[in-house]
């Protein structure tokens, strides 16, 4: 059974896919690239204080924790609505992306983290696993919420895009990704995402396939 893209589709898995096949070979380096140092070392002197502060307890709020419980809520409310089609689509986007980020592509990649990290977080870092996360499950959401209440797009649209935008930055000051982490988690999230609403789409109840 051949995947239900359109052309789009195929362009967006085309360009993420490039993009995350570039950056891993820049990475294959052991020494860590210098626009990723340069890009931290900038943030570390430019936000201090409050800012920072701020930002790492965006970083603990976006942990797996947080995420979790976010899911597990989202994932309760498409079952009280009763909307199984969407429900399909939550479990798919956010139990497929944990497969594919922390199973197979950081065990495969198996970069370090930056060092001088300002809280403890371990495990491998390339591709983040907040950038793709948060990409598939906030979107996928506001996939499923625009179709009902088709009059929230874009304040929802402008919410998770804020919000996505605040996580990157706060894993960045707190040192837990360099940025071509982030770039390439955020590219796996968005091809899978893609995917994820190619099918949604296409299996839709009462929808003809496009």
């Amino acid at each position: 059974m051949s995947l239900p893209l359109r052309f789009r589709d195929w362009a967006t898995l085309a360009a993420a896919l490039l993009l995350l096949l570039w950056l891993a070979r820049l990475i294959e380096s052991p020494e860590p690239l210098a626009l990723d140092e340069a890009l931290l070392r900038w943030l570390g002197a430019h936000i201090q204080g409050l800012p920072r502060q701020a930002l790492l307890q965006v970083y603990r709020m976006s942990g797996v924790a947080f995420t979790g419980g976010l899911v597990f809520a989202a994932l309760i409310y498409l079952l009280l609505k009763r909307w199984w089609h969407d429900l399909g689509l939550m479990v798919m986007a956010t139990g497929g992306i944990l497969a594919i980020v922390d199973i197979w592509l950081k065990p495969f990649f198996d970069r370090a983290r930056p060092h001088e990290k300002l809280l403890v977080v371990d495990g491998r870092s390339f591709p983040s696993g907040h950038a793709a996360g948060s990409v598939a499950f906030y979107f996928a959401m506001v996939a499923i919420l625009t179709l009902h209440y088709p009059r929230l797009r874009w304040p929802l649209v402008s919410a998770a895009l804020a919000w996505v935008s605040l996580v990157w930055l706060s894993t960045l000051v707190v040192r837990a990704h360099w940025p071509s982490d982030l770039v390439a988690g955020g590219a796996v999230g968005l091809a899978w995402l893609t995917v994820c609403l190619a099918v949604w789409r296409s299996s839709r109840p009462g929808r003809a396939p496009e």
